[in-house]
């Protein structure tokens, strides 16, 4: 009489989540299937490692290497339902934190083509100044290539750093090296000493960071996973720390944009392609 369908009657609210159920088993490949609490703990025992601050598509890559079979998207309810998905315990600095734009595409077929640096102060409380972390990127593999951490950096000891780096690697042919304006860049004696080993040298535009992106990012990435969770006084205690992040950077952290391997891995995979056109020159 009042036009409702027959079937209603007997309608009953699930009041829960709609679909299948969630798996509630992971398989690896050593252990077989592993129950959730497995898989965090798997994912603890990563973030556990001092410059490891991630979110799930990158732990995803981090899984499937210790052995995981796992979709992102169930790591990210994993993730989310232990409250892995934020790390909180970050030390907040003075100053507000910088914001990198989405930066133009440099196009490179081999490492060397095209190298970044750049200059970063850290606050060192203990001597109540900043010192100056002076870093070289290879843009094609994200490799960093050579550091200097200093309480100054003039054009004398940016000199003695690109000699040294490029002593190491026996001149690589047609190398790019990109840099801002700073003072130390831009000074005559660094840019006679690039022209005279046959090093070009490219400025980028005022206030356009994000055409010394790659450099700019790392830094950035220092920021977030050693200078906001490393509670240091001294020079010698960050510049250790410092020392330490190179070498987990270099050789254990994956990067996203390389196809979730490491700057090594990457290196290793295309360094051959400079030791052919040195050759073939």
């Amino acid at each position: 009489m009042v036009g409702m369908v027959h079937s209603t009657y007997y309608h009953k609210p699930s009041f829960g989540r709609k679909g299948n159920k969630p798996s509630q088993f992971t398989h690896h490949s050593k252990n077989g299937l592993v129950n959730q609490d497995a898989v965090i703990e798997s994912v603890k025992t990563i973030l556990s490692h001092p410059f490891i601050d991630c979110g799930y598509r990158l732990m995803t890559a981090y899984l499937t290497r210790d052995g995981y079979t796992i979709n992102h998207k169930k790591l990210y309810r994993i993730m989310k339902e232990a409250n892995l998905l934020k790390l909180e315990e970050r030390i907040n600095r003075s100053g507000s934190g910088r914001k990198f734009v989405k930066f133009r595409k440099v196009k490179t077929v081999k490492p060397f083509d095209c190298l970044e640096m750049d200059i970063k102060m850290v606050w060192i409380p203990s001597a109540g100044k900043n010192a100056y972390l002076l870093s070289v990127i290879d843009v094609h593999t994200r490799r960093i290539l050579i550091d200097l951490f200093a309480f100054s950096i003039k054009q004398a000891q940016v000199i003695a750093l690109l000699s040294e780096l490029f002593t190491i690697y026996q001149y690589p042919n047609n190398v790019v090296i990109r840099s801002d304006n700073g003072s130390q860049f831009i000074a005559k004696n660094v840019r006679e000493y690039l022209g005279l080993i046959g090093v070009a040298q490219e400025f980028t535009h005022i206030a356009t960071p994000e055409e010394n992106a790659h450099i700019e990012a790392y830094h950035g990435i220092l920021k977030k996973e050693v200078f906001q969770r490393f509670d240091y006084r001294t020079f010698g205690e960050i510049e250790k720390i410092l020392k330490e992040y190179v070498l987990f950077y270099n050789n254990e952290r994956l990067h996203g944009l390389l196809g979730r391997i490491t700057p090594m891995e990457k290196w290793n995979a295309d360094k051959h392609l400079i030791l052919m056109n040195k050759l073939t020159a």
